[in-house]
């Protein structure tokens, strides 16, 4: 079913062409999108894919850890992933574990998060495997996604995010065409 979310987040996207950045609260437009719970959990699998072939150096446990993602994901299918439960839940178990650090501050405990994309995965593989029918989920795996600090605006849509909100696009695209086509 074609929505007009993706026209929305191109213009998040032109937005920060034009003025340097954007809120992520804009992303906000997904939650209408992920009321389909496949859709949710479809995205979920995207993420962490994506997550898992960004490139960065990893070396000891978080390099294990992106392997056993990588097998996890491997071959999923794009529109009705279908992972092997057990092996998911247990890579998140490990993921979790693996950056299981909080730091109190004076308004509560802080994770402390070590490796970004990890904890993308860690999150997609939740939504996956528990969530999938809770459309705000969706929204801040995206926003965790897109998000980059730069000094002149902070923490937000800025620069890179563009790439990422136009990759978000291209994968609604698809799934928006699979759905038109089986009926």
């Amino acid at each position: 079913m074609r929505t007009n979310i993706p026209e929305k987040l191109l213009q998040i996207a032109d937005d920060i062409a034009e003025n340097g950045n954007a809120n992520l609260t804009r992303l906000g437009v997904l939650k209408k999108w992920f009321e389909r719970p496949e859709r949710l959990s479809a995205f979920a699998v995207w993420i962490a894919t994506r997550a898992t072939s960004r490139k960065g150096k990893a070396g000891g446990k978080a390099a294990e850890l992106f392997r056993a993602a990588k097998r996890l994901l491997a071959g999923a299918d794009l529109c009705r992933p279908k992972l092997n439960r057990q092996a998911a839940e247990m890579l998140h178990d490990c993921l979790r574990d693996f950056q299981n650090e909080y730091q109190n501050q004076q308004w509560g405990p802080v994770r402390i998060v070590h490796n970004w994309n990890l904890m993308l995965v860690e999150h997609a593989l939740a939504i996956y495997l528990r969530h999938a029918d809770y459309p705000p989920d969706g929204y801040k795996l995206a926003a965790d996604y897109c998000q980059n600090y730069d000094s002149r605006y902070g923490n937000g849509l800025n620069g890179p995010s563009r790439t990422k909100i136009k990759e978000i696009v291209r994968f609604m695209f698809t799934i928006e065409a699979v759905e038109e086509s089986q009926g």
